[in-house]
This record gives C-alpha cells, structure tokens and sequence, in this order.
C-alpha cells in the first residue's frame, strides 16, 4: 500500500493535559509572585544523534519541526519572585527570547549535523535499542521494594512530627557537554569576554573577578574551539540579568525619591529585549527571582515522550526552585538542582572568595543563614545585593534521556519544595491520571500542610516511561504515612503553638 503525506496538527501545549500540566496557588500570601512558561523555542538542536533503529518509517506521523529544520526543542520553566512579581514575570515572558538570541549571536549549529560531530560524541548504538513502544517499556527492569528501600530518602520524625524543613538529596552529576562548533567562534568568545566586562563596570565588586565556569575567555579560544548549549544558556541568563538591574538603576527609587539614581553604582544601560518591551514598571523594582528552566531536544522525529525516544534534557538553575526526574525502575526522585543557599559548601565557598560576601552572611532570628538579609545567594535582580556576589550565573546539568528510562519531569517553586520532600512529590504523580492531575494535586498538598504558606507552583512533564511510573520500587505508598501524618498535623489546632 502507498504511503500518503500525514498532516502536522499543532496542539497548544497548556491544553494537552495528558503531556503536561502546570498549577499554582497564592497560598496564604497577599500575593502570587510566582511564575512559570513552557514552550518551545528555536534553538539548534543539542541532543546526541540517534540510533539507527530509531529513524523513521514510512508512513509514520511526523511531529512539527523547528524553523532551523530540527525536531522542536521544549522549554520549561518556573520562577519564584521575592519583593514583588516584575523580575519574575520579566524571566516568563522575556527568558526564552534571551535564550534564543544567545544561540544565535553564538553561533550554534545543530548537533545533529553530521559534519559537526566528532566519532567520540556520536550516540553508542544500537543492536539492543528498542524499537517499538512496547519493547521500550519491557526493557525496564523494574527494581523491587527492597532493593530501592536503602536509596529512598524519606522525612525523619521528631516529637510525633515530622521534620520542618525537607532534607533534599545531591543533585544528579551533569553528563559531558556536547561541543558544538560555532560559525563564528571568535564573535562567541569576544560576546562573553563583552559581557564579564560589563559587569565589571556596571556593577564592580564581586564581579570584577568573576570567572562563569561555562565560558572559555582563555587566550587560547581559536577559531578551532567549540561552544556549546550550555555557554549559550550561562550568558542568556547572565545578559537577562544584568539587563533587568540596570533598567531598574535608571529608575526613581519610590522609598526615597532625593536618592540619585546611581546610588546603587549601577551604572550601565539595558540593552533591547529580546520582544522589545519594557523592563518592569515605572519606579525601582528591588526585588528578584529564582529561575529553574529545563530544555529537552530529540534527535528523531519521535517526541521525547515517546517510550522508545532518546531525548537530552538540559537544566539551567538560579535560586532555591527545583527540578526534579522520576526513574521508571526505582519509582525514585533524582534532582537536577541544588538549592542556593548561604550555607551549602558550594556557594560558601563562591562566596568566601571574595571577602566582604563571606563576612555579609548571619544568622536569622529562625537559625537559618542569609546573605544581606536574602534566602537565596544566586537570583536574579536584587540590585542592592548585586556587587556582595548575588549572581544569576546558573548551575547547569545535562541528561541523556534513555528509552522509557524517566517516567515524569518535575519543576517547582520553593512553597512547594520547601515543604515536601522529593520522595512525597513524585509519590503524588505517581497516583495521578494526568501530568496535569499531578500538578494540582501537588500544590493543593503543599498549600494544605504548608507552615509558611508560600505560593506554590507546580509543573509536571510526561516522558516514556509514565506508564510504569507506580511500579518502580515502592510505588506510591512509600510516602502515604508521612502524607497522612502531614494532613494530620495541618488540622491541629494546637500546631501554631509548637
């Protein structure tokens, strides 16, 4: 039988409830600075190329590509505002079009170029790839309640309750990045050496030493040299926020109007938005935002959601919001994301590199450490924070997306993480008929037990193997206790007292 041309329907990704779902609650704020995207957004592909078992047959449905001729490249993303909702709101409506203006301005080409590659970056193949949707998914060697038990990390009790604050596990080790030669690798070097500079004069302190491990600003960067996705991503976000300060230092201060304007000794100029609008609203905004985004290209026409699909997913992260992956066989959370605070080893030592950041950072009447009064040693915006080291240069991971291997993808806001433990997310997932379910049903548990309450915000995204995502380990009811406990001590009346 001859094959016949199968028509691309476009299905706006908000409403296809069975491959992602997103929700959000104010909490008991005056408030909702939240914010979250999804989208997808033209940039070269950055996935490996796929086996050879995985090209497509004739007559099989063909999904929307990218104006660059690559299979579309998704984006996801969640942003937790503080002092107010304009630095969120411009990271969701303006990020992605940083993003996109980054991969052009350096140059990046597709991977899935077969002159772009070299033989020690191509996919490892392909005799036991499989093949169809249902090879995928039996190819998973599902792992028993004992064998997980040991690894699951569950909320401890203390006094008949549970802890107050979740313990969140390390954060997945990023695969290599993917070179990717640029058309013009000396314009992408000169365009971060550019940018590093601008900080210097624009903002000083911190940053007139700063060195962004994602850029390559040594004199031996040669048109030989290769860029890659996630330079693209560290300079987006750098760019986005030097951007939105520097708007707001050319604005009148609404709490003390005879303040000049460079009373912050932030001196520089935004330049154009990627959509050419505005940066906030007519007075100072000093506050700021986290930023966690996720990127998943294929390289096949298959959609990463597809069981058999091999996909890349790339995360780039600022602040305390989270991402987090499920694994089919497990049934357990693996983070992409390490929250920024004062007190982990890493930003105190990013921190204590430059002196006055170290000896800035207290205690707070609750015990907690801050930095100038701030939860967050990473953000964007925070202006009055910026030279003390407050940096939006994002922590960056990447994961090779075997077939059916994740089940769903998790991003979320710290009302939600800062609440419920990885373990208890996933679980609630796991027991929803949608991602969409799941998203809801994840922030109406935290907004319900939920000490602070914080806006919460939720997104949950389909990969291969969410048909099997409660049969790994100890499916959902490793965490029906501690949920039930949680609910329990949300209705004491006596709670508060505690």
């Amino acid at each position: 039988m001859s094959s016949r041309d199968l028509t691309v329907v476009r299905i706006p990704l908000r409403r296809a409830k069975h491959h992602f779902g997103s929700a959000t609650a104010r909490g008991s704020r005056p408030n909702n600075e939240d914010a979250d995207q999804a989208g997808t957004v033209d940039i070269p592909a950055f996935a490996k190329r796929g086996p050879v078992s995985l090209r497509q047959k004739p007559g099989e449905a063909t999904p929307a590509d990218s104006v660059l001729g690559d299979p579309q490249i998704f984006y996801f993303g969640v942003f937790d505002g503080h002092g107010g909702s304009q630095c969120s709101h411009f990271l969701r409506d303006e990020l992605h079009g940083y993003v996109e203006e980054a991969a052009r301005e350096f140059g990046l080409q597709s991977s899935l170029r077969k002159k772009t590659l070299s033989t020690t970056t191509t996919t490892t193949t392909t005799t036991t790839t499989p093949i169809s949707k249902s090879e995928a998914l039996d190819s998973i060697e599902i792992k028993t309640p004992q064998e997980v038990r040991r690894d699951a990390k569950l909320p401890s009790t203390h006094g008949g309750g549970l802890e107050d604050k979740p313990d969140h596990g390390r954060p997945l080790p990023s695969a290599r990045s993917l070179p990717t030669p640029s058309q013009d690798i000396a314009k992408a070097t000169q365009l971060a050496r550019q940018l590093i500079e601008s900080y210097a004069r624009t903002i000083g302190g911190y940053f007139r030493r700063f060195s962004p491990e994602h850029f390559d600003l040594s004199a031996s960067a040669s048109a030989s040299a290769s860029v890659s996705v996630e330079s693209s991503l560290a300079y987006a976000f750098l760019r986005a926020d030097l951007d939105f300060v520097s708007a707001q230092a050319r604005k009148a201060d609404p709490d003390d109007s005879d303040q000049p304007l460079n009373d912050d000794e932030i001196l520089g100029m935004p330049h154009a938005t990627p959509s050419g609008h505005g940066i906030g609203g007519a007075t100072r905004f000093k506050g700021g935002s986290t930023a966690s985004i996720a990127l998943i290209s294929t390289p096949t026409p298959a959609p990463f959601w597809h069981p058999a699909a091999h996909s890349t997913l790339v995360a780039a992260h600022v602040g305390d919001s989270r991402i987090l992956l499920c694994e089919t066989a497990t049934g357990l959370p693996l983070p992409l994301t390490s929250d920024h605070h004062p007190t982990t080893p890493t930003e105190s030592r990013r921190l204590r590199r430059y002196a006055p950041a170290g000896s800035m950072v207290t205690d707070d009447s609750f015990g907690e450490e801050r930095i100038a009064g701030l939860a967050n040693s990473r953000a964007f915006g925070d202006m009055q924070s910026k030279r003390i080291g407050i940096s939006a240069e994002p922590e960056i991971t990447r994961v090779e997306m075997g077939p059916a291997r994740y089940s769903f993808l998790v991003l979320m806001t710290d009302g939600v993480s800062g609440t419920l433990s990885d373990q208890e997310i996933v679980d609630v997932v796991k027991e929803a008929r949608t991602p969409e379910e799941g998203a809801r049903n994840v922030v109406d548990l935290a907004t319900e037990v939920s000490r602070d309450g914080d806006n919460a915000t939720c997104q949950v995204v389909r990969l291969g193997g969410w048909e099997r995502r409660s049969e790994g380990g100890l499916g959902s009811m490793g965490t029906k206790e501690i949920r039930d406990i949680r609910r329990a001590e949300a209705q004491d009346p006596r709670r508060g007292q505690r």
